[in-house]
């Protein structure tokens, strides 16, 4: 890996800095104000094959980065780009949950697969730049071409809530209290069904028009206590696995403008089984809710639900529950935990990526380094 490093060619502009090497498959391309500095990476077992007159980039890189920042960050977004006007052209990979000081060093896994066309130029076929990166103290850092920094900041606010839940629990209840935990987490993460759910907007067309609803759908809206959003009423056509033009009617009771809202799902299949089937954007970009007034989400959109690999699941009824609000100030609001440990859906419901993560790390190292992780925040 080292040796790999040292053949880059570091070429420093006034605009941005670039690592390149003639034999590299992967460029860094950081900007020279960029609070990040490849320290090394190891694209060896990157592979670049041909189909169907394109180039099939098949990526497996391990890059080490170096926070150059006098802040410390918590989470970063990368853009990778073969060819951006390419359909599967680009890709990004989020590190959320991370705690680098400055001056130190962390690992980043970067897996996909990226198209490019066959005749694409010279050089390294997929360039890496940063889309942002989110400091402890909430300061955001890049272009947020991919509304990066709203997700990295729900994720933050994720991770410390959970993270003070866990400590709460050390406190009281002491190790075998935390344990107990550790082990509910890990059984809840196993028994979990879950599904994929796909966004489609605009109203369908092809085979999805073609299917007649099988019935209309009433949503039951899980109300959580303190959301600045009140659903109201919603309803969508029901075909086999797909909800068309759902129509959701939701209230502003903040005292802020609100203008991004994402709903999460939970699907019942024809045999009485329940799906979290994640959560997907009510509003991108359009949404303008004053305070007290109400807004029609996620008209002209389908929705579709599938198991992992694509096998459809037929829908017999659907939930839903406000899962983020973004306020006109680019403030976040999620739901507390305790409020949705409360519900019924919470067998349903996916870890956050920080209890994920605290659920790893007690599961490979063991309760010492769990205590020890916690009392580094």
């Amino acid at each position: 890996m080292a040796s790999n490093f040292h053949r880059a060619v570091l070429i420093a502009a006034a605009a941005s800095s670039v690592v390149f090497a003639e034999d590299r498959l992967v460029n860094f391309d950081l900007k020279s104000d960029a609070p990040l500095h490849v320290e090394s990476m190891d694209d060896h077992e990157t592979r670049v094959s041909s189909r169907a007159g394109a180039q099939v980039v098949d990526l497996h890189v391990v890059a080490k980065l170096r926070n150059t920042s006098h802040d410390t960050i918590r989470g970063v977004t990368l853009l990778l780009l073969a060819q951006e006007s390419t359909p599967g052209g680009k890709m990004s990979v989020a590190v959320p949950s991370i705690n680098v000081g400055p001056n130190e060093v962390f690992p980043v896994r970067i897996d996909g697969r990226l198209m490019r066309p066959a005749q694409a130029g010279t050089g390294a076929p997929v360039r890496v730049t940063i889309d942002g990166v989110l400091f402890k103290n909430y300061e955001f850092y890049g272009p947020d071409r991919l509304n990066s920094h709203r997700q990295m900041l729900a994720w933050e606010m994720q991770a410390e809530r959970d993270r003070k839940y866990f400590k709460q629990v050390l406190q009281t209840a002491g190790p075998g209290g935390l344990r107990q935990e550790m082990l509910e987490s890990l059984k809840r993460q196993a028994d979990r069904p879950h599904l994929d759910v796909q966004l489609a907007r605009g109203r369908a067309t092809g085979d999805a028009a073609a299917l007649s609803p099988d019935h209309v759908a009433q949503f039951a809206f899980l109300q959580i206590p303190d959301s600045p959003i009140k659903p109201m009423n919603g309803f969508a056509d029901i075909a086999r696995n797909e909800a068309h033009n759902p129509n959701i009617e939701i209230q502003n009771t903040s005292p802020k403008f609100i203008h991004y809202v994402e709903i999460a799902w939970v699907v019942k299949d024809m045999q009485g089984r329940e799906y979290m089937a994640g959560s997907v954007p009510a509003s991108e970009g359009e949404l303008y809710l004053p305070p007290g007034q109400r807004a029609r989400l996620l008209q002209d959109t389908s929705l579709r639900f599938s198991h992992h690999g694509g096998q459809p699941v037929d829908i017999q009824t659907m939930k839903g529950f406000v899962s983020q609000v973004e306020y006109s100030d680019h403030t976040i609001w999620i739901p507390k935990r305790e409020s949705l440990k409360n519900s019924d859906l919470w067998r349903a419901l996916p870890p956050s990526p920080e209890e994920q993560r605290l659920t790893d790390l007690y599961n490979h190292n063991g309760l010492d380094a769990l205590v020890h992780e916690l009392s580094r925040f």
